[in-house]
């Protein structure tokens, strides 16, 4: 399973970047740490990661989105242009999928969405999980239900796991063979620590200094 992290910021990207196999932004991450230079933070984002940086389009219709999206792409090889999943969205990722540019379906909250994502020739689908719970249904079935229709039809687009809240969505993620996460720095941290462990290792510290 790939991992993303979920950020505009630089450092922190730095930081990780051993754990990570590209980057996830929007609008308000990008505002956050670019302020007026967002193409100079897009471009420095892709010299650090090896993999996709996906950066969403600000506009809503077909021909402002596919103008937004060619000029993203045109920044640099690894940018994955981020689209909503509404009807022009999707048809902007139909038209951008045929001239060979990456894609990211985002805000996807139906099987159905994910389905026509799928048709589209998007790189990518983008569930969120979190703010289905936050709305009173169950997030981890939604990426389930995705992956067995992708698996059934033999569809080749990667259902990126987003809007993750917990180390918990990441284990379910994985063990339910979603092919990508898009994680915060904090939920990375927490990824990679455990209180045991911080004990154990004051544990055995203690030990070595009595037996001096």
């Amino acid at each position: 399973m790939k991992i993303f992290l979920d950020t505009a910021n630089v450092e922190d990207i730095s930081l990780y970047n051993d754990f990570i196999d590209g980057v996830t932004t929007n609008p308000t991450l990008l505002s956050q740490y670019a302020h007026s230079e967002h193409t100079f933070l897009i471009k420095r984002i892709c010299e650090l990661v090896t993999g996709h940086v996906s950066v969403e389009v600000i506009s809503s219709d077909f021909d402002e989105m596919i103008r937004e999206g060619r000029e993203l792409a045109a920044l640099d090889s690894k940018v994955c242009v981020k689209l909503p999943c509404t009807l022009d969205g999707m048809k902007v990722c139909k038209r951008l999928s045929i001239d060979g540019i990456a894609t990211n379906l985002t805000l996807c909250f139906s099987p159905t969405q994910a389905l026509m994502a799928a048709k589209c020739g998007a790189t990518y689908v983008s569930p969120f999980i979190g703010r289905l719970d936050d709305a009173g249904h169950d997030g981890l079935a939604l990426i389930e239900d995705i992956s067995e229709i992708y698996n059934v039809n033999e569809y080749e687009t990667i259902i990126l796991a987003a809007s993750i809240r917990s180390v918990t969505h990441v284990v379910r993620a994985a063990m339910d063979g979603v092919g990508a996460v898009t994680i915060s720095p904090k939920i990375l941290k927490q990824c990679l620590e455990h209180p045991l462990t911080d004990k154990g290792l004051e544990i055995f510290a203690n030990d070595w200094e009595k037996g001096k």
